[in-house]
């Protein structure tokens, strides 16, 4: 899967610039973001694009040394999955 990322984004298009996958987490303050939306196609879904899209996110994250409020139930539930990285959890 090619991922691409923007400073508050990660996801995959196909060839014509149709999302695929998307998981946004915009800028709350200087300091934190906020995971608001996962997203992935019905044609990906079962294949753990969501787990992976969320993996990325957390690596951009992680590298620019935010701290993330939650606002998406897949990255809640995600998050109690591994819970090494609570903390990233404000």
């Amino acid at each position: 899967m090619d991922f691409k990322t923007e400073k508050y984004r990660v996801y995959i298009d196909d060839e014509e610039g149709n999302i695929l996958a998307e998981l946004t987490f915009p800028l709350v303050d200087e300091n934190t973001v906020s995971i608001n939306k996962t997203y992935v196609s019905p044609t990906l879904r079962g294949q753990g694009v969501a787990g992976k899209i969320m993996e990325k996110a957390v690596e951009v994250i992680e590298d620019n040394c935010w701290k993330v409020r939650i606002e998406c139930s897949y990255a809640e539930n995600w998050f109690k999955k591994h819970p090494e990285k609570n903390g990233l959890l404000i």
